[in-house]
């Protein structure tokens, strides 16, 4: 990815309200891991800011590490410009990536209570934080 600007680790991890610690322990546990290569740091993308920004706050609402994972997995086939398009809803127990108003009804048929993430929103939180912080690093 020549030419592509990243950020550095302590700016990923306060734009995602998360501790240095915890990113260092998410990208050495492979749970989120820095997409662009440098030889002498970790460089984070937008995007690998927005998928941090999503696990924490996952976890913020009680949803288990596995199913974090799955939704991590999910993401990192999406491209930033795909989330626009993805709400994550949760039951606490399974997480699901609706991109239509019909898998939405499905899920609401039951009755069970349910929270959702809009991706779309979570982008331009990430995106807004960003201008007002330390700039990209050159990659």
């Amino acid at each position: 990815m020549s030419g592509t600007l990243g950020y550095r680790g302590p700016t990923a991890a306060r734009v995602a309200g998360i501790t240095y610690r915890q990113l260092d322990y998410w990208a050495r546990t492979g749970l989120v891991s820095p997409s662009l290569d440098h030889p002498d740091r970790r460089l984070y993308s937008v995007r690998d800011i927005v998928i941090l920004t999503v696990v924490k706050r996952l976890l913020d609402t009680g949803v288990s590490l596995i199913q974090i994972r799955t939704v991590v997995e999910l993401l990192k086939d999406r491209s930033l410009p795909d989330f626009a398009s993805i709400t994550l809803i949760s039951d606490g127990e399974s997480v699901h990536d609706v991109t239509s108003p019909d898998q939405m009804s499905d899920l609401l048929k039951d009755g069970r209570g349910l929270f959702g993430i809009g991706l779309g929103g979570v982008v331009q939180d990430v995106q807004q934080a960003l201008r007002h912080l330390p700039g990209p690093a050159g990659h």
